[in-house]
């Protein structure tokens, strides 16, 4: 059995990427995703099993989060053959960032018009860096603008940005949102926007307003756990099911909740680097 903290997980990027849009293509069972209140600040949650077709293997995450607390998200990844056997404990917080943030950027890169190349950052915290680092890795992006209640967020996040490779701009023609807020923070965008917005994960978190909504094509992970009411899934946008955006015109919303089966996915990918 491997222990696997933050200093150990080799992440490849743009192979992650390809790996995890197999995998959502390929569609799996979504797993149960259970939560439960602690204190009026934490929640705890479990998601398992985290199964996809051609891995040898299934996770069970635990977790907990506290948007008081830096990082916000703690927590393991128990990795498991498909007999039982443990292969791996892994650090969570860095896994579930890359994963959540990749997620989120793969929903931008398939749905937002192709020649899109400048982006807004609503949320200067680790999901808005993680976000649009992968956005990075899947295509080019010349200026992003970000927006966060903190201005010292805000700087910092300009100056890690501009380590990138991305300046700072105006208004994106996409919108990568990632909050804690339980109140709608965005309710209109020019036509041909895409908005990803990973901060309704819960019951009770809220981003978008209804108006936004209502107009748009919404787009989710697994429409059980969604909390808004979905046009269809990216699975069936990335076999092919559904035609994604029709339009230039088109505002298109990507508002996943997070599977196990992506937990599976990275986790498989760091454990592999381990052992090579």
């Amino acid at each position: 059995m491997l222990l696997l903290g933050a200093g150990d997980l080799r992440i490849d990027l743009p192979r992650l990427a390809a790996e995890l849009t197999e995998a959502l293509r390929a569609g799996a069972e979504p797993g149960q995703r259970v939560r439960a209140a602690v204190t009026p600040d934490v929640t705890a949650m479990v998601l398992m099993p985290g199964l996809s077709p051609g891995i040898p293997a299934y996770t069970v995450k635990v977790h907990a989060k506290n948007p008081a607390r830096s990082p916000a998200i703690t927590g393991v990844i128990c990795l498991h053959d498909l007999s039982g056997d443990l292969l791996a404990i892994i650090d969570s917080p860095r896994l579930t960032a890359v994963r959540t943030g990749l997620g989120g950027a793969l929903g931008a890169h398939l749905l937002a018009r192709p020649e899109a190349r400048t982006v807004t950052v609503i949320g200067a915290g680790v999901q808005g860096r993680a976000q649009l680092e992968a956005l990075t890795a899947l295509r080019p992006v010349e200026s992003v603008c970000v927006r966060d209640v903190d201005p010292v967020a805000e700087r910092d996040f300009l100056a890690w940005a501009a380590g990138l490779g991305v300046p700072a701009g105006p208004e994106g023609e996409i919108v990568l949102m990632a909050t804690w807020s339980r109140v709608p923070v965005l309710h209109e965008v020019p036509p041909g926007t895409h908005v990803t917005s990973l901060g309704a994960d819960e019951p009770g978190k809220a981003e978008l307003g209804a108006d936004l909504l209502a107009s748009a094509l919404v787009v989710v992970d697994d429409p059980a756990l969604a909390h808004v009411a979905a046009g269809t899934t990216i699975g069936a946008v990335l076999r092919g099911e559904h035609p994604g955006r029709t339009s230039a015109e088109e505002v298109t919303v990507y508002s996943p909740a997070g599977l196990p089966m992506q937990d599976l996915v990275i986790a498989w990918h760091v454990y592999r680097n381990a052992l090579s």
